[in-house]
């Protein structure tokens, strides 16, 4: 039988990504492109039937670390999960390109002391093949995927691959390396890159706890870069930074300076910090000042939490600065748990964690009123009452006590929820706040980093589930919310073609049972090279996810299909 079109979803109610209310209408698809929305008469090869169901675009994160899996995966799990379609990489200042063969060991030291993969994976899955970020671009096109994927040039590659031992030690660059560095920048926009990140943080550092080397990069060696950006025409910049703090104004000046000079996009990630509540405000109204002197520039920000994962299968428990546990943190979960159910060691290991703190992590790992049992379904809004410590008042316990018997619990998979950003009222009501700002974007899920530690990779599931169906006050219109992790996004970072079902806009899509859809609660899995851990997180309700007209999962399983590419440079509007 002859068909009109390659897919058809049948009358699902649409978000189509622009922020207009739902609708029900039918979507069809011909040779990778939306081709019509609303009343379709014509037959697709392949029909679903979404009635009842919620049909968006497909979501694009910005904000994602698979710069290492994308060169040994094609399924860019825990992201393809969650109903994204497009994920840009090469954030926070990190990444593998270019490269210089004696460099190679420095980026994996970097990349795992930033975003928390192991070296001994990056070891075994980089097969190198590339020395140009061009001929990164290049290998990462040879492989299919399940998504589509972009990628920023990262500062601290860029520094070390001009100025080698001198990037590591934080010195300053000549003008000959500046202009190294602007040459670069432009051949890599020119490659495919859709922009350049930088770090200038101190929380970023090496495995063995030196600094990121773009950490002191000079005003002059960034514009530099943001001129290289302008040479070739296009590309967004990325920060990551301190601000100076107390005084952001002062970074935020010459911020301002380099946009003027480069006319480049500009985005900054913005948290709650818990030591200053308030501070948040700060750098959000200095990005709405650039914004107001013409500037494109948004803030990144986060729909739940950030916050640490902690149990006996990630990287850390409340008790790993203890004697006892160090001399067990190699063995198995099964071999740590066994000892941790003898009555002696218990004792043991208690009377240590009562000793005097020594250190600010160790602090940071025993805040027991900012712990929580994770749950499952997991609960990334928990009320004050649930913690540790409140529970320990409670029921007239040490709060250690408490956490101890939570860790052996459930054969060892039990985790516990640490936030150390966005929760200092023990409410989201910052993050709704950031959310609904013009000058914001939803990011900073960091999917295929953090694999030990943190699980923000779901990010996109609970922005729709929780804050449009589950918080009991100040829910937010699914439509709208669609639309700041569809549209907006993709056209922050130059991707005119996509994030909106509408005629000749690319073919990527959702279906989605609005009622089931939840977050699952995070696993263990040793699954990357040279058998590296790392935590996965499923999502239910997605009915099916499309890429380029292709059905890629069903159910959230594989569908088979592998249509994601790489995306080079910056895309019109159909």
């Amino acid at each position: 039988m002859a068909t009109d079109f390659d897919l058809v979803v049948r009358g699902g109610t649409v978000a189509d990504g622009t922020g207009a209310r739902l609708c029900e209408a039918d979507v069809a698809v011909k040779d990778g492109k939306i081709a019509a929305v609303g009343t379709v008469a014509g037959r697709g090869a392949e029909e679903v039937d979404a009635k009842g169901l919620l049909v968006t675009p497909g979501f694009v994160d910005i904000h994602t670390h698979y710069d290492g899996q994308a060169t040994w995966d094609s399924r860019l799990q825990p992201s393809s999960w969650h109903g994204v379609t497009t994920a840009v990489m090469g954030n926070c200042g990190v990444g593998f390109a270019p490269v210089k063969v004696e460099d190679r060991r420095r980026l994996i030291e970097l990349m795992e002391g930033v975003e928390d993969i192991p070296g001994a994976a990056l070891d075994e899955g980089l097969n190198w093949s590339w020395e140009s970020f061009g001929q990164y671009l290049d290998a990462l096109d040879a492989r299919p995927r399940d998504i589509d994927i972009g990628a920023q040039l990262p500062h601290g590659a860029l520094r070390v691959f001009v100025m080698g031992e001198r990037a590591a030690k934080l010195e300053e660059a000549t003008a000959e390396e500046v202009a190294r560095m602007r040459t670069l920048a432009a051949e890599a926009m020119q490659a495919g890159a859709l922009g350049f990140s930088t770090s200038r943080t101190l929380n970023h550092r090496t495995v063995k706890g030196d600094p990121t080397p773009s950490l002191r990069a000079s005003e002059a060696e960034l514009l530099g870069i943001a001129l290289g950006m302008k040479d070739a025409g296009h590309g967004v910049i990325e920060f990551i930074s301190d601000f100076n703090a107390p005084d952001p104004e002062s970074e935020f000046a010459m911020v301002e300076r380099l946009l003027a000079a480069s006319g480049r996009p500009f985005s900054v990630s913005l948290a709650q910090r818990h030591s200053k509540p308030d501070g948040w405000r700060r750098l959000l109204g200095l990005v709405e000042g650039l914004a107001a002197k013409g500037h494109a520039a948004k803030a990144q920000v986060a729909p739940r939490p950030i916050g640490v994962l902690q149990g006996l299968q990630a990287s850390r428990i409340p008790f790993s600065m203890c004697r006892s546990y160090k001399a067990i943190q190699h063995k198995s979960v099964a071999e740590r748990l066994a000892i941790m159910r003898d009555p002696a060691f218990r004792a043991t290991l208690l009377a240590e964690a009562r000793e005097p703190l020594r250190s600010d992590l160790a602090a940071r790992l025993t805040d027991y009123d900012r712990m929580f049992p994770l749950g499952d379904p997991p609960d990334y809004e928990p009320p004050q009452d649930s913690s540790f410590g409140a529970r320990a008042r409670r029921e007239g316990r040490d709060p250690r006590e408490v956490v101890y018997d939570h860790l052996i619990e459930g054969e060892g998979r039990n985790f516990i929820f640490a936030p150390f950003a966005n929760y200092a009222a023990y409410n989201l009501d910052c993050c709704s706040e950031m959310m609904q700002s013009p000058h914001t974007l939803i990011g900073l899920g960091d999917g295929g980093a953090h694999v030990g530690l943190i699980s923000d990779g779901s990010f996109p599931t609970s922005l729709l589930a929780h804050w449009g169906r589950d918080r009991v006050s100040g829910r937010l219109d699914p439509a709208w919310l669609v639309k700041r992790h569809t549209l907006d996004n993709a056209r922050a970072v130059g991707l005119y073609d996509r994030g909106r079902l509408a005629p000749g806009y690319k073919a990527d899509l959702n279906v989605i049972d609005f009622d089931r859809l939840r977050v699952e609660a995070p696993i263990m899995k040793w699954d990357l090279p040279a058998g590296g851990k790392r935590l996965l997180q499923k999502a239910r309700g997605y009915r099916a996810t499309v890429v380029s007209g292709a059905v890629t999962y069903r159910d959230g399983e594989p569908a088979g299909a592998l249509p994601g590419r790489l995306v080079r440079g910056p895309q019109p509007a159909p």
